[in-house]
């Protein structure tokens, strides 16, 4: 036994005749879903936006990482490249093949001007000659380039500075007293 609804009075019953009395009205819940629904929207289309952009960025950074790699590996090749072009005995060869020669004994000069130690002319070593091996061909080609065995430094090739120098042939070397 439901008891009917007491009339309202005064204030309330003002209240109660501006609003409608057809049941809760879905006119006011619209624009609440719009914007919860927008806002959802929103915020999704920015998730992708952001996830787009840091798939991008990883992209990038393998990329820059394989180039990394890639440079180190071509630095350290062409550091092993100077290195074993730098070793002594490659360095040697490579002085002949030009045609240098190992300097004579050094002369040094004083503050006073004067030499302490008599200059020498550097001269090639005689270099031995290869024995042919049997069966094999006897026939060489020299290196256009290359002087000659048992060329002088004074038959150098043209363009190139002599070892000595003409003036010093001249004249004896001066000598510091008491040396």
């Amino acid at each position: 036994m439901s008891r009917p609804a007491a009339p309202l009075k005064g204030r309330a019953a003002r209240l109660a005749r501006l609003m409608p009395s057809t049941g809760p009205s879905t006119a006011a819940r619209t624009p609440f879903v719009l914007l919860v629904v927008l806002l959802l929207g929103g915020g999704l289309i920015t998730l992708l936006l952001l996830n787009s952009a840091l798939n991008e960025g990883s992209f990038r950074l393998s990329e820059l990482k394989r180039d990394t790699t890639e440079h180190t590996d071509e630095q350290q090749a062409l550091q092993r490249d100077v290195d074993s072009r730098s070793q002594p005995d490659a360095l040697e060869l490579r002085a002949r093949e030009l045609g240098m020669v190992p300097g004579g004994s050094p002369a040094f000069l004083n503050p006073d001007g004067t030499v302490r130690g008599a200059p020498t002319e550097a001269t090639a070593p005689p270099s031995p000659s290869p024995s042919p091996t049997p069966g094999a061909p006897a026939e060489v080609t020299p290196d256009p380039e290359a002087p000659e065995a048992g060329a002088s430094a004074s038959a150098a090739p043209s363009g190139s500075v002599p070892a000595t120098d003409p003036a010093a042939e001249s004249s004896p070397p001066p000598t510091s007293p008491g040396r």
